[in-house]
């Protein structure tokens, strides 16, 4: 070991649910953490300056509402995450938090967990992309991965399925968003896989839906865009964002 190196970092039950978490989403804030966790305010401010203390994660104020906890260099370290130590961005802030009230609503739901079924981040998709920021293919905000055979209970209809998930607060284009709609329920490949290999003729779709959740001002453009879809649009859903998608300035 190098002298001076920071040791291994051991994790306790608590931080090895939440730390791979907040790589995953960019950062949290401090309400979602506390309702990831199933803990009081009081007791997710506790941890969180635990954490802070061992140089894991930092935390500030960088939009109205809870202060955001987001991981360090060790933290991704302490995790196995390569992804690059910084804050979230600023002009993301209220997708992330959408993305990350999606993603709690969906594994607090009993079919979730007892299908075994589990979220692929955007930041992971990115990643194995090479972490290329506007690059050529569009990446959903998570996938949701459903095994073949569930953890419990009777295989659902859609096991085996991969479901493409996105956050839409403010509206594109009907044009762009069905271009969108269309990119994700016409490929065939991973993403990071060789171009030739992101749409093969005659190969089963990678998504087998598109499930969009949507703010009130962008459901109309959204239902527009699958409309313009043909028989493609029998695979793309439409919900509603849950309140507490929105950040505390925008509720």
């Amino acid at each position: 070991m190098i002298p001076g190196a920071p040791g291994p970092v051991t994790l306790a039950d608590q931080d090895a649910a939440a730390l791979p978490f907040l790589a995953d989403m960019y950062g949290l804030q401090l309400d979602q953490l506390t309702a990831l966790l199933g803990l009081t305010s009081r007791q997710c401010r506790a941890l969180v300056a635990r954490w802070v203390s061992r140089q894991l994660v930092e935390s500030g104020t960088l939009s109205p509402g809870p202060p955001w906890v987001w991981l360090t260099r060790a933290g991704l370290r302490a995790v196995g995450t390569r992804y690059p130590a910084t804050p979230p961005a600023l002009p993301r802030l209220a997708h992330l938090r959408a993305v990350t009230a999606v993603r709690l609503g969906l594994e607090s739901v009993a079919a979730y967990r007892d299908g075994g079924a589990h979220w692929r981040s955007e930041r992971h998709l990115r990643a194995r992309q090479g972490g290329r920021v506007g690059g050529r293919d569009h990446l959903p905000d998570g996938e949701v991965h459903w095994p073949d055979t569930p953890s419990q209970g009777p295989a659902p209809a859609w096991a085996g399925e991969c479901w493409a998930i996105e956050a839409e607060l403010t509206p594109k284009t009907v044009a762009r968003t069905a271009a969108i709609m269309r990119e994700v329920l016409t490929r065939t490949g991973d993403y990071g896989c060789p171009a030739a290999q992101a749409r093969v003729p005659g190969e089963p779709p990678r998504h087998a839906r598109v499930v969009y959740l949507c703010s009130p001002a962008a459901t109309g453009t959204v239902e527009r865009a699958r409309d313009a879809l043909g028989s493609l649009a029998a695979r793309v859903e439409i919900r509603a964002l849950p309140y507490s998608a929105y950040l505390a300035s925008a509720r």
